[in-house]
């Protein structure tokens, strides 16, 4: 569809992707050219996010802003399946169309949808853009003499989503058919509009008809369309598509160990300590820091460096235990350590285990002989960590990108991020990083200071004179400590340079059970703005900040994570940031978020309030042999200074995310 989401060509469906599936597109239809990703998150929920390009209307009037750029905007649109399409019933969905924002294209529907044979029938009812032609009177006018007339659209800051307008004013009946022709990859698709385009944001357009046709060509993930629409103009777009569920690497990695001929008829004293420490280096992906042993149970601790499947991480280290140690050990304990602090165990039944991975039982199931606990005491007290103090390097990439500026559609800086510092005793340390520029096009910035009136402090609207002025910038360094203080229960202080804009102290605590589908904790920071002068200096803006941190994992949205942080901002308003998260098998992450706070639209200037979206990719998408972490792309369309969070060099979540299912 030339917007994005599923539908025919210019008018959406009741129709839903598969789950997971994503489709990224780019469509060309004259007046607009569209660049969208649609995302089905759950089997009954599909959101597509949207940049418009408006050919004939310019960014604005003022050529030292803009100079010669053509508009552009950005949209979100949400669609929610509410009945299932069967023998006898169809598919019925409601949807919501650009309902944030400027509204360029706002509308909101209600669609059926039935499958007969090689044809797809749809009707749809639709108010707003997609009811313009007012082809039918709006019934909900008999219940409501308010829903008779649409209130005006876009008005203010924008950023706001127009409750009082869903539903409202003018209402048209659109819908076509799409017919899978005998050659497979090609479909047809003919469809009647609810538009007149009469006020639409690239000027009236001339409609010499509302039926609109086009075909569809599906080739190895690619979907290619042309169409023609209003009776006079050829569009075109490709899509691309691929289901976050399924979406994997290739890999060349040994498989785990085979132990079915293995025999432990050995004691403790010929294990090869040695080798046993780098086979599960090499072959399980495990860090071993040091080791444990009584007379049936073997106690690591470690970290795991290379599966991200906690699973297979398991089973590929009970594995290579099993074959090295003696029959005499019935118990392991696998302690996964972060920054020097035991996290969580995972206890294997030592001879349960050996039968279900020799296929010694009958229906082997290997996940059946271990599981995840709370650290005993007994983990506790023999963990006892050497050569934990000394120096710690690294390295890391960065990409700053941003859409739809002024200056340019598309501006992006690139570079390294030089980490490193001292350890004390693993849980004390020094850590610091440099920023360093390689290449960038931020000298296009014809402004680095947000000229727009707000009555907040500028806490973060000169983001750019933090970002544009030097190449090598210190990040960060600050003293850090952290601990398990009691059961559940973690802690941390931290104090120094913190983030790019600001320095202090703060400290965190966090209690988190394992695999919990609630973790609680808060945090308190008194900070100082820094300045963007140089990287040491600072400015004399000072606040105390801190928010309560809730993690809640539903059970009614599977693998999904909903983040809420209450307290108070960098700019003194106070309020709550609610974050939504959803884990795709693949281990892809898609997330969006929203501070709401004391400060009004007025105040916070445009877009109304904080928002933003991200994508978590995890590194093992991108590497040819396993691999940890995860690469986070946010989308962020307006940031003001309302609503703003300091960003903690570290976060207990982070440090004890082993202790959690959604990890």
């Amino acid at each position: 569809m030339v917007h994005g989401g599923t539908g025919l060509i210019q008018t959406p469906t009741s129709r839903m992707l598969s789950d997971g599936d994503l489709i990224a597109s780019y469509t060309d239809n004259d007046e607009y050219r569209f660049m969208s990703a649609t995302i089905q998150l759950f089997p009954w929920m599909q959101t597509t996010v949207r940049y418009t390009d408006v050919r004939t209307q310019l960014y604005s009037q003022v050529d030292t802003f803009s100079g010669n750029q053509t508009l552009k905007d950005k949209g979100i649109d949400v669609k929610f399946r509410l009945l299932k399409e069967s023998s006898y019933f169809p598919e019925l969905s409601v949807g919501f169309r650009d309902f944030g924002g400027t509204g360029f294209f706002e509308s909101e529907f209600i669609g059926l949808s039935k499958q007969v044979g090689k044809i797809d029938f749809h009707l749809n009812m639709g108010w707003g853009y997609l009811g313009t032609d007012n082809n039918i009177s709006n019934p909900l006018c008999e219940l409501k003499d308010t829903f008779c007339h649409r209130p005006l659209g876009y008005t203010g800051n924008g950023g706001k989503i127009d409750y009082q307008r869903f539903f409202k004013g003018t209402t048209s009946i659109f819908g076509g058919i799409e017919y899978q022709t005998p050659w497979q990859p090609l479909r047809l698709k003919l469809e009647y509009e609810g538009n007149n385009y009469v006020t639409d944001r690239a000027g009236q357009l001339s409609q010499d008809s509302k039926w609109n046709i086009g075909a569809a060509y599906l080739w190895n993930g690619f979907d290619f369309s042309v169409n023609y629409q209003r009776g006079n103009t050829i569009g075109f777009g490709v899509n691309y598509n691929f289901n976050l569920h399924t979406i994997k690497q290739v890999k060349y990695d040994r498989p785990p160990r085979d132990i079915t001929k293995i025999k432990n008829d050995f004691n403790m004293d010929r294990v090869d300590r040695t080798r046993l420490t780098q086979d599960l280096l090499y072959q399980g992906g495990f860090a071993v820091s040091t080791s444990h042993i009584t007379a049936d149970t073997f106690t690591l601790y470690g970290q795991q460096t290379s599966y991200r499947d906690k699973d297979e991480a398991i089973q590929r280290v009970g594995r290579i235990i099993a074959s090295e140690l003696p029959e005499s050990i019935n118990q392991y304990k696998i302690v996964n350590t972060s920054a020097s602090v035991p996290i969580v165990e995972t206890v294997i039944n030592a001879d349960e285990f050996k039968k279900h991975a020799k296929y010694q039982t009958v229906k082997p199931d290997i996940k059946s002989t271990y599981w995840r606990q709370g650290l005993s005491q007994d983990s506790i007290d023999n963990y006892n960590p050497t050569n934990n103090s000394g120096f710690f390097t690294g390295l890391e990439t960065f990409w700053i990108q941003t859409f739809g500026n002024p200056e340019a559609f598309y501006l992006y800086q690139a570079g390294v991020l030089l980490n490193g510092g001292y350890s004390f005793n693993g849980k004390s340390a020094i850590s610091g990083t440099l920023k360093v520029n390689l290449f960038e096009n931020f000298d296009k910035f014809n402004y680095t200071s947000d000229g727009g009136e707000s009555t907040l402090p500028r806490v973060r609207t000169n983001v750019r004179e933090y970002v544009s002025n030097r190449n090598i910038t210190m990040e960060n360094l600050f003293l850090h400590w952290n601990d398990r203080i009691a059961t559940n229960l973690y802690a941390q202080v931290y104090g120094g340079y913190l983030e790019s804009m600001y320095a202090g102290l703060g400290t965190e605590l966090l209690y988190s059970a394992v695999d919990s589908n609630l973790s609680f904790g808060f945090d308190i920071n008194y900070v100082q703005q820094r300045s963007y002068e140089n990287n040491y200096e600072l400015f004399d803006y000072k606040v105390l900040t801190g928010h309560a941190n809730i993690y809640w994992q539903p059970e009614f949205l599977k693998d999904s994570l909903l983040t809420f942080n209450i307290g108070q901002y960098l700019a003194r308003d106070k309020g709550v940031t609610i974050d939504f998260a959803k884990r795709f098998d693949s281990g892809i992450v898609v997330g969006a978020y929203a501070s709401i706070t004391n400060a009004s639209a007025e105040d916070y200037g445009e877009g109304s309030f904080t928002k933003g979206f991200y994508l978590s990719i995890p590194f093992d998408l991108f590497s040819l042999t396993p691999a940890k972490g995860q690469a986070k792309i946010p989308w962020v369309p307006i940031s003001r200074d309302g609503g703003q969070a300091l960003n903690r060099p570290v976060k207990l979540r982070s440090l004890t995310s082993e202790r959690s299912s959604f990890n």
